[in-house]
């Protein structure tokens, strides 16, 4: 039933509660992951001139950083993975990888970073996937701050 499934990380702590099922359902199904991380481009657009280069580099290296943590414990769980990093807005970045991939499914966290990282994400990107899907997407909660 399922032959792909699409994880988003944002580095958070969320995004390992999620991969516990993701790897579960991928385990059961012989499935691939694909793991994908989204640099929030209205971050640094929002930077002065001065900051824009080297936060976009910044946040690119934690994309980086958080698509490879995953993709590691992916591979050590002897699932197939393919990893991604993408420029954009998140929720809409997860969506088109989710369509130009043709996944099965999307595991996601009901909510990634907190304090003033939350605030910059000007809404929930979980929320929104959901909304604008039709896509199965499985809200993994991983509780309260």
């Amino acid at each position: 039933m399922y032959n792909s499934i699409l994880v988003p990380t944002d580095g958070s702590d969320g995004t390992k509660k999620a991969l516990e099922h993701a790897i579960e359902i991928a385990t059961l199904s012989d499935a691939t992951i694909h793991v994908l991380s989204v640099v929030d481009r209205r971050l640094y657009l929002a930077a002065g001139e001065e900051q824009k280069d080297e936060l976009q580099d910044s946040l690119h290296e934690d994309a980086v950083t958080a698509v490879n943590e995953v993709a590691t414990t992916v591979r050590e769980a002897d699932v197939e993975c393919t990893t991604a990093v993408r420029d954009g807005v998140p929720y809409r970045c997860i969506l088109d990888y989710a369509d130009e991939h043709d996944v099965d499914a999307v595991v996601m966290g009901t909510h990634g970073r907190t304090g003033r990282d939350k605030l910059a994400s000007l809404g929930s990107v979980t929320e929104r996937v959901v909304q604008n899907t039709s896509r199965p997407v499985l809200v993994v909660s991983i509780g309260r701050e």
